[in-house]
C-alpha cells in the first residue's frame, strides 16, 4: 500500500506491506482518516474503497467516508533515487538543534527555511529568525550538491516544516509521541536527492519531497564572532531547571530574564510588573568582566535544550551584542542569541 499526502509544496509518501485482495486507489480526507485509524482498537484494519465511498473497519467498528475522485488528485514527483547517504542519527540530532531557530513568519519566507551548505568539508545546517541563529556542522558528511538530474549547485534552502517532518522520523526523535510514530520509519541512513527546484529525503519506506526556497540567504558568517572575552561554564540541567522556574513569572514575550554573570556563577532575575519577581543563583565558572545581560527566556531555554553536552558554555562580549550558547564537549553546534535591551 502506497499512501501519499501533498499540499503541492510538501509531499510525503510511505510504502507498506499489506494483505490485499485486489489493486485500486482512493482519496480520503487526511486528518479524518488519521483520527479514525488512531481511535480503533489494536489489530488488523481493513480498507475497502470505491469511486464514491471508502470503508475503514476494525473489530466491531466501521466507518464509511465519502471519497474524492482519484483522477483529481494532483500528480506529484517524489525525487530520484538517493545519491547521498547521511547518518540518520546525526541528521536527527542536527535537525532538532537547528529547526527550532527558523522563523514561522511567512512575511519573511527566506527565514522560514533551513540553509544546507558545505563548510570546511562538512554539511552545515543554519537557521535564523533574526532574533537567534542555530548552526550545526554534520562532521564527516559531504556531497550535498549535484545529487540529481538538473541538480542545483551551491547553498540549498529547504522549508523548515519539511525538515520538521523528517525530524520526526529520525532516530531518537524526542518530539514524536507514540501516536505520531511512522511504521518502518527507523533506519541507519537518510538518503538525499536534490533536483533543480525540489529536494527529496528518503528514510526507510518514507519519502519526503519539498520545493526549495528561492533567494539569497543572509550572510550569517559575519554574525559569528571569532572570540568572546567573557565565558560562563554551567551544568546544563541545573541551568535549565533554574530558567524554567524563573520563567513562571513571565506573562508576555517582552519580559526578559536578566543574567548577572560574576565569578562563581550567575544570578537569574525576572521582574514582572503585573505578577512580581523571581531570582535564582546557579553556580558555575566565569572568566572575564562581570556584566548583566538580558534575553528572551524562551529563546534562551531553546538554545540550552539544544546542547547535547551535560555542560553548557555561554559566551558574551557586551550586553548589546549577540551571545553564543554551545556545549562544553562539542564544538559542532552553536546557538547565537540577540540580547534584550533593558533599563
Amino acid at each position: 500500500m502506497v499512501v501519499t499526502g501533498t499540499d503541492l509544496d510538501l509531499t510525503v509518501r510511505i510504502q507498506l506491506e499489506v494483505i490485499g485482495l485486489e489493486d485500486g486507489e482512493c482519496v480520503v480526507p487526511a486528518r479524518l482518516a488519521v483520527d479514525i485509524v488512531r481511535s480503533l482498537e489494536s489489530g488488523a484494519v481493513t480498507v475497502e474503497g470505491s469511486e464514491e465511498k471508502v470503508e475503514i473497519s476494525a473489530a466491531r467498528s466501521r466507518f464509511g467516508l465519502r471519497a474524492f475522485p482519484a483522477v483529481e488528485f494532483p500528480a506529484v514527483a517524489v525525487g530520484d533515487e538517493a545519491a547521498v547517504e547521511l547518518p540518520a542519527a546525526m541528521v536527527g540530532e542536527g535537525l532538532r538543534q537547528v529547526v527550532r531557530a527558523a522563523s514561522t513568519d511567512d512575511a519573511r519566507p527566506l527565514l522560514t527555511g533551513v540553509l544546507l551548505t558545505e563548510e570546511q568539508g562538512s554539511i552545515r545546517l543554519v537557521a535564523t529568525d533574526s532574533y537567534r541563529l542555530a548552526l550545526r556542522d554534520l562532521v564527516g558528511t559531504k556531497g550535498l550538491n549535484g545529487t540529481g538530474e538538473g541538480a542545483t549547485e551551491g547553498d540549498i534552502l529547504v522549508p523548515a516544516r519539511a525538515l520538521a517532518e523528517l525530524q520526526r522520523l529520525a532516530p531518537g526523535a524526542t518530539s514524536a509521541s507514540s501516536d505520531d510514530e511512522v511504521p518502518g520509519g527507523r533506519g541507519d541512513e537518510v538518503g538525499v536527492s536534490i533536483g533543480a527546484r525540489e529536494i527529496t529525503f528518503i528514510h526507510g519506506p518514507v519519502r519526503i519531497s519539498t520545493r526549495l526556497l528561492e533567494g539569497t540567504y543572509p550572510d550569517y558568517r559575519q554574525l559569528v564572532p571569532d572570540h568572546y572575552p567573557n565565558r560562563l561554564h554551567l551544568g546544563k540541567e541545573t541551568l535549565l531547571a533554574a530558567l524554567r522556574r524563573v520563567r513562571l513569572l513571565v506573562r508576555d514575550s517582552t519580559t526578559p530574564v536578566r543574567l548577572a554573570m560574576r565569578p562563581g556563577g550567575v544570578d537569574l532575575t525576572v521582574v514582572s510588573q503585573e505578577v512580581g519577581d523571581a531570582s535564582e543563583t546557579v553556580d558555575g565558572d566565569f572568566s572575564g568582566e562581570e556584566l548583566v545581560i538580558a534575553f528572551n527566556p524562551t529563546y534562551l531555554i531553546d538554545g540550552v535544550e539544544a546542547v547535547l553536552s551535560d555542560e553548557v558554555i555561554i559566551e558574551t562580549a557586551e550586553p548589546s551584542r549577540p551571545a553564543t550558547v554551545r556545549g562544553a564537549e562539542h564544538d559542532d553546534f552553536r546557538y547565537l542569541l540577540m540580547p534584550v535591551r533593558v533599563s
